[in-house]
């Protein structure tokens, strides 16, 4: 039977040999284990008599009390060492320069869509959007359309079913307006619209408009022609000029397209103006009486109105020189890099 300082001098000697943190988890279940001789020396204490167990026992108690201290000790030096070493592996050098961090942008149609809206704002309008898959009430016979008109056919609209459609401009927007408030009115509806068009240069199924109605007492065709030639040079530069021509849209009357002068030639004629050097921008007009027939509280003999309507890849290829409207979706890193931060 071996004394209590052998077996713990014995103790000692083996988990200071270890020189790692598995080798001293090692020399714990060797010297404290239950397999260990100071764990067989304290089963071994009822086979003494009882003049000596006493004894026996405080002694191997202390001697396992001593080598569980150490074990500890040591443990928590090399969990030190470790956490050091660690640190030191994954220390970084603050002086050198740190990588870049790709910062995303709102894409271009956002931008100017953004600016568009900016422009408004500023002229006491309100944001109005409203559902792109519409009513056929709302995108047609309450905009004063026809059966018999051409944009019912489905060479031109993309119907749902029967009486739904996808909206094939936001002008819905603003007869749900006028239905939720009474004029005065004044708003801009951007949002996404949808139309039969086949793939070309300037023409997609798929495409971004704005559209703007106002509605108050005494209104007339001076004060639409003032608002979008404040749009135009606040958008363009404030070099522009304006031209209305007079054309037919169903919800306005009279109606009109609005041109602005070109800006890379001044009006001389150019490649962007195609020699004219005007360049058609919008439609608008004054909203036709039979419009405000749809919505209570609407006296077409008290109040007056005008609405436009333009599309923003229209706008945006205009003004950034873009040859195809597939440029917007094709989602190439390279071209939409180009315009980083265009609008301010």
């Amino acid at each position: 039977m071996e004394d209590a300082a052998t077996l713990e001098q014995q103790g000692r000697e083996q988990l200071e040999r270890a020189t790692t943190a598995d080798e001293l988890e090692q020399a714990r279940v060797e010297t404290l284990g239950r397999s260990s001789a100071l764990t067989l020396a304290l089963r071994e204490l009822g086979a003494l008599p009882a003049e000596l167990r006493g004894a026996r026992g405080q002694e191997l108690n202390r001697v396992r009390g001593e080598l569980e201290r150490l074990h500890t000790q040591l443990r928590e030096r090399f969990e030190t060492r470790e956490l050091d070493a660690q640190l030191q592996a994954a220390a970084v050098d603050v002086t050198l320069p740190g990588d870049p961090v790709p910062r995303g942008t709102a894409h271009l149609l956002t931008q100017v869509q953004r600016e568009i809206e900016d422009v408004f704002v500023g002229l006491g309008f309100r944001i109005a959007e409203g559902p792109e898959v519409e009513l056929e009430y709302y995108n047609f016979t309450a905009l004063n359309t026809p059966d018999d008109h051409p944009s019912k056919a489905e060479s031109d609209t993309l119907w749902i079913g029967p009486g739904v459609c996808l909206r094939t401009q936001t002008s819905p927007v603003q007869v749900r307006v006028m239905e939720q408030q009474p004029p005065p009115v004044y708003v801009i509806c951007p949002g996404r619209v949808y139309r039969r068009d086949a793939l070309d240069p300037t023409h997609s199924p798929m495409f971004q408009q704005v559209e703007g109605l106002a509605v108050d007492k005494g209104l007339s065709l001076a004060h639409l022609k003032g608002t979008l030639e404040h749009f135009a040079r606040a958008l363009f530069g404030p070099d522009r000029e304006i031209r209305l021509r007079s054309h037919y849209f169903p919800f306005t009357e009279p109606s009109v397209e609005l041109d602005v002068s070109c800006f890379l030639c001044g009006g001389a004629g150019c490649r962007v103006c195609s020699g004219e050097g005007w360049i058609e921008i919008l439609g608008a007009g004054m909203v036709d009486p039979n419009v405000f027939g749809f919505v209570n509280g609407y006296d077409p003999e008290v109040v007056s109105g005008w609405a436009f309507g333009m599309g923003i890849e229209r706008v945006a290829m205009l003004k950034y020189g873009i040859p195809h409207v597939k440029s917007f979706y094709d989602n190439d890193v390279r071209f939409l890099e180009q315009f980083r931060g265009a609008v301010r």
